[in-house]
């Protein structure tokens, strides 16, 4: 297989090609993920890849609460599936929070004030309230807990990551923070093997032809997990060298 082969099969699998998804609950579900650190790029990115979508109809994904953003992989935003949001973060996002030790610890953001962040939160947005960023920063400052220099994003981000918190609609043109579980109806939990075959299986069919090294970039897993994923999902997946590599 050519590397011009290679490209058009992934432009297809990713859906820039050829269109085979009608809505942006779909089309996520069958990416996996879609990259979304800027909100804006973000919706483009889904848009694009959906015959005569318009902006409303992924803000209204969004507000139905069927796509979810939020910090499930590599800590950065993407948009995810609601269905799968608890079990993407479970696997990949705890990865994600061991390794922001150093990080936390520069911004002196010891696992007590982490947790008393976590309290501030769940109180302020309990009852189905949504607020934004800086009336976030108000309740952790107001709580005894800075939010300059950057600690408030990360103590945000941190939640998010460990599912008490994520994204919902805008409020004009801030973001806004809700409960997950308030937000999101309850889904079947994934044990770590289901998770690993399922995140394998979405990424290969829609991403491939890829490389192991790809899956382990692109969901920020070490190899050893991304080997017994596309082990686990051996069924779903053609296998062929190119190159030398599989």
């Amino acid at each position: 297989m050519s590397g011009v082969n290679i490209a058009r099969l992934r432009l297809r699998n990713q859906q820039i090609a050829q269109h085979d998804f009608r809505t942006p609950a779909k089309l996520v579900s069958h990416l996996g993920a879609v990259q979304a650190q800027d909100y804006a790029g973000g919706k483009w990115a889904i848009g694009l890849r959906l015959p005569n979508a318009s902006e409303a109809d992924i803000e209204a994904a969004i507000a139905e609460r069927v796509i979810v953003r939020t910090w499930p992989m590599r800590g950065t935003l993407h948009f995810v599936p609601a269905a799968d949001v608890r079990w993407m973060l479970a696997l990949m996002a705890s990865r994600v929070v061991a390794g922001s030790a150093g990080r936390y610890r520069s911004l002196g953001l010891d696992e007590r004030t982490l947790e008393r962040g976590g309290e501030a939160l769940a109180i302020a947005l309990a009852g189905r309230r949504s607020l934004t960023r800086p009336e976030l920063y108000r309740v952790l400052d107001e709580a005894g807990i800075r939010s300059a220099d950057g600690r408030g994003l990360h103590i945000i981000a941190h939640h998010a990551q460990k599912g008490l918190v994520c994204f919902a609609s805008h409020a004009g043109k801030q973001p806004t923070f809700v409960l997950l579980d308030e937000w999101v109806p309850p889904a079947t939990m994934l044990d770590r093997d289901e998770a690993l075959a399922e995140l394998a299986k979405r990424y290969f069919t829609s991403h491939g032809p890829a490389s192991l090294q790809d899956f382990a970039w692109w969901s920020g897993l070490p190899l050893r997990d991304v080997r017994a994923g596309a082990e686990l999902a051996a069924l779903h997946i053609d296998r062929m060298r190119i190159n030398g590599v599989e």
